[in-house]
């Protein structure tokens, strides 16, 4: 019998926290179409992703969905929607916890790897990449991303219920890591010894120049990155929505070590921060011809930018969401409206909805993703209505949410389960809820 068939499966994690909210919900949500998939998506992550570990500590295993394995950004996005209930319920709690403590044990295996299986007896589809696999590896695409999401989570962990149980040596060793591994990105090309080159298949799977990427410039301030969250290649490895992450993360994080007793490191991590935002200032405030001042997607610190968004989160779209920048701000603000526009190459419009896609999909599509966080980074009531109505027709007959959808007929959509857009839904859901409750009263499909 294989590694894979004798991995423990997904089982049901019960809140009463979380059913008490469903049947909130259920009582302020007028439409019914939009109450269905609310009370399916906000549990999807805890009825179908979690294999929790059997040892005396805190280990909570979450898989994406269709893929089981467990990527770093993934898990913590679908868990994120649980922070809130995290100080009432222990069951959410412990949840946490056990996420918490796995991710660190995954960054210290390897800070590299965006993705991690059960434990080192599987093997992965990907062993064969050209680059240094470890057993329990799952992928090793180099995502800065896939370093800031946990760092948010602990944080966001911390702040909701005071526990600093979490501040383990393993897990202020994993923090430490992603300073090192920081550092080091900040001048690629010199110091790091990461390469990534995947055979066959998809361009977009493998960094060119016998995997080291296209060439950047030196010592910006910034972090190099080898791929976007949507695990495709960069194409300018300064990748501006990982760089606006690791600004905010790296503050968070410095406030947690200086929590628990680490004022060097805390130090270390401002400064860190500091200098990758001075870098954005300087190499990704950029000019459009129509839209003005705006931030670019990638920039290489060679004069090179790419003018675009992508709808996995992190992304320009998504800045004031992750605590980048004001909704306000001018920069966002143009920047926005490049993206929700055709300027962006990927910004799709059909008859069932409109949104931002990706190039990890195929041409035409939206991602629901998107819409939510279009909505999650607004306060106009009438937009928020409309992403409403766009998600509420891209369900495609199953009422949870997908990766991409055909906005012409959504019964066309790519990942039947996953998990991290059914959480993105339910947190958009909630955050209408706390700032408009009465548009969902009101709101009919």
């Amino acid at each position: 019998m294989s590694a894979a068939a004798l991995r423990p499966q997904p089982a049901p994690v019960r809140s009463a926290a979380v059913e008490a909210c469903l049947r909130e919900m259920s009582a302020l949500i007028g439409d019914d179409g939009l109450r269905r998939m609310f009370v399916r998506c906000l549990p999807n992550t805890l009825e179908t992703t979690v294999i929790t570990g059997d040892g005396p500590e805190p280990d909570a295993h979450v898989i994406t969905g269709d893929i089981p394995a467990m990527w770093l950004r993934d898990s913590s996005a679908q868990v994120w929607p649980y922070v809130r209930f995290a100080r009432e319920d222990a069951r959410i709690a412990l949840l946490l916890r056990g996420v918490i403590a796995r991710q660190a044990r995954c960054i210290l295996l390897d800070a590299y790897a965006n993705a991690f299986l059960y434990d080192a007896s599987e093997e992965s589809e990907w062993a064969g990449d050209a680059t240094e696999m470890r057993p329990g590896v799952h992928e090793r695409k180099f995502e800065v991303d896939s370093l800031c999401y946990p760092v948010r989570l602990a944080h966001g962990y911390w702040r909701a219920t005071g526990d600093t149980g979490i501040f383990t040596e393993a897990w202020a060793g994993a923090m430490l890591r992603i300073l090192e591994v920081f550092r080091i990105e900040q001048d690629h090309a010199e110091r790091s010894a990461y390469r990534f080159e995947r055979q066959g298949g998809n361009a977009l799977d493998t960094l060119s120049d016998g995997g080291r990427g296209t060439a950047v410039a030196p010592r910006t301030g910034m972090i190099w990155s080898g791929f976007r969250p949507s695990d495709d290649r960069c194409e300018r490895h300064y990748l501006i929505p990982s760089q606006a992450f690791a600004v905010v993360i790296l503050k968070q994080m410095a406030e947690m070590l200086e929590a628990c007793g680490r004022a060097q490191a805390a130090a270390d991590a401002l400064a860190l921060r500091d200098e990758v935002e001075a870098g954005i200032r300087r190499h990704a405030v950029v000019e459009h011809p129509l839209r003005g001042t705006v931030f670019a997607y990638e920039v290489d610190g060679l004069g090179g930018a790419t003018l675009m968004d992508d709808a996995n989160v992190p992304s320009l779209l998504s800045l004031p969401y992750l605590g980048y920048c004001p909704a306000s701000d001018p920069v966002y603000q143009a920047t926005r409206r490049l993206v929700l526009s055709e300027d962006n190459p990927y910004f799709v419009r059909g008859r069932c909805g409109q949104g931002v896609g990706s190039p990890h999909t195929p041409p035409g599509r939206v991602w629901p993703m998107s819409v939510a966080m279009r909505a999650l980074t607004t306060d106009d009531e009438d937009e928020i209505v409309l992403c409403l109505r766009w998600l509420a027709g891209l369900h495609g007959g199953t009422y949870l949410m997908h990766e991409s959808v055909d906005p012409e007929d959504p019964r066309v959509f790519s990942r039947s389960w996953f998990a991290w857009a059914n959480s993105l839904f339910a947190e958009m859901v909630l955050d209408v809820a706390d700032r408009f409750p009465r548009l969902l009263q009101k709101f009919r499909a």
